[in-house]
């Protein structure tokens, strides 16, 4: 196992960062990053704590393999009491933050307490501090990332960060990594708000060391990869379309959910589908996606890269949202579409370009737009309300919601609530579909 042997214990209300020795019984006996960091959280956080309070920590976690070339060796996961759920919450990210973060010599950042005032911290290798986030608080996560880079005149440095929702509190606000990637579930981007933590940069060049047995190690990574090449799915599919690539499949067998559930099969699925992100488009001739991308050390590669064209109506006068940027996953198309009966390709893409600026989960967004739509369609909302007729299939309604949720402007208010405490308020608690209050 690659532990490094030491986490980093950062306390924002006094200010303070310092390092520990990791607990490696614990290590031994609970293995993963989930395991570990849940048995940390467990012994030193009250179960009855406020997820919002300054006693509820937050914890970055990497694993015995993150950093090395096993294939998805590349994730990290926060671990929080989430903020939508008021439970245990573990969510999970790819991208390259994890690895930097272990290539810095770190397993893991335990936060705890509120700082007075918005800051982020700063780690370069052994070095560890907070720093003043003034000049990005308020700013998207597209924009904190590229300052947090300039500033400290290192391209190369990873970050983590929440976007406004996260300042705001929406309660499923999520921690992005490397742009769009993101720990997305449970509301850890809540969490991480509410101690006025707005980033996490890492710049990492230690490397990744202490493998027992470095020889046999390759041969089974090198082993793991082959049967991932030459399976139908990870070899083939999940390059080629991305998880996407379930979008079709799981519409024929009738487990689609669609309109807020009320049907299972969704007339608009080939439409957003995984084949229909390759497809040119009629208005310009390109398709709306531009390539795949692989995490650290990766070799499925199931990550979409897409370009909206510059002329729908979400984009209009819009260029900052013209560029290539993280396309649609099967859970947000699910979630963002056939949810809400929308099947507008470009405008499923744009409301997750939203959810990634921002850092909100477009799962529990998007199923919470379902929920609005059914009350809308039920005559419990009005237009006057929500500011646009909402009825199901309509994407200029779910573009709308995604920016006024994203910024916590009128009816998107009520949106950030998530679908359970959002329907019980309008008296239809069971509208919400959500386990735990989290969306399935």
């Amino acid at each position: 196992m690659t532990w490094a042997g030491k986490i980093l214990r950062v306390n924002l209300t006094q200010g303070t960062t310092k390092s520990e020795p990791l607990n490696m019984q614990w290590a031994r006996d609970y293995i993963g990053q989930r395991g570990l960091a849940t048995k940390y959280f467990v012994e030193e956080v009250d179960a009855k704590v406020d997820p919002l309070s300054p006693d509820n920590k937050i914890i970055y976690a990497t694993g015995p393999l993150t950093g090395t070339m096993v294939s998805t060796g590349g994730r990290y996961s926060v671990i929080t009491k989430g903020a939508l759920t008021g439970a245990i919450a573990c969510s999970n990210s790819g991208g390259y933050f994890g690895a930097e973060l272990k290539m810095a010599g770190w397993d893991m950042i335990v936060v705890e307490g509120r700082s007075p005032k918005p800051v982020y911290l700063y780690i370069e290798n052994d070095k560890a501090e907070l720093r003043d986030a003034a000049p990005i608080w308020g700013k998207t996560v597209w924009e904190t990332e590229p300052w947090i880079r300039s500033h400290h005149q290192d391209p190369l440095i990873r970050v983590n960060s929440i976007g406004r929702a996260g300042e705001n509190g929406v309660m499923y606000a999520a921690v992005v990594n490397d742009l769009h990637r993101a720990a997305g579930r449970s509301g850890v981007g809540t969490v991480m708000g509410s101690k006025n933590l707005k980033a996490i940069a890492v710049r990492g060049t230690q490397g990744v060391g202490h493998v027992r047995d470095p020889k046999a190690f390759m041969a089974a990574v090198n082993a793991g990869k082959k049967v991932l090449h030459d399976n139908a799915v990870t070899g083939q599919g999940l390059p080629k379309y991305g998880t996407q690539v379930l979008m079709n499949v799981i519409n024929e067998i009738g487990a689609l959910p669609t309109r807020n559930h009320r049907a299972v099969q969704f007339d608009g699925a080939k439409d957003i589908s995984g084949e229909a992100m390759h497809e040119p488009r009629k208005t310009d001739g390109k398709p709306n996606l531009v390539t795949n991308q692989a995490c650290f050390g990766c070799t499925i590669a199931c990550g979409r890269i897409s370009k909206i064209d510059a002329h729908h109506f979400s984009v209009e006068n819009k260029p900052q949202y013209w560029g290539a940027s993280g396309g649609l996953e099967y859970e947000a198309a699910w979630a963002l579409g056939a949810a809400n009966g929308v099947n507008d390709l470009e405008a499923l893409t744009y409301a997750n370009f939203i959810c990634n600026e921002d850092g909100m989960d477009p799962i529990t967004f998007g199923a919470t737009v379902g929920a609005v739509m059914e009350l809308y369609d039920m005559g419990l909302i009005t237009k006057e309300q929500l500011g646009i007729e909402a009825p199901f299939g309509s994407a200029k309604a779910l573009t709308h919601f995604a920016e006024i949720t994203a910024r916590g402007e009128g009816f998107g208010k009520e949106i950030g609530l998530g679908s359970k405490r959002l329907t019980a308020k309008y008296g239809h608690p069971e509208l919400s579909m959500s386990v735990k209050g989290q969306e399935f």
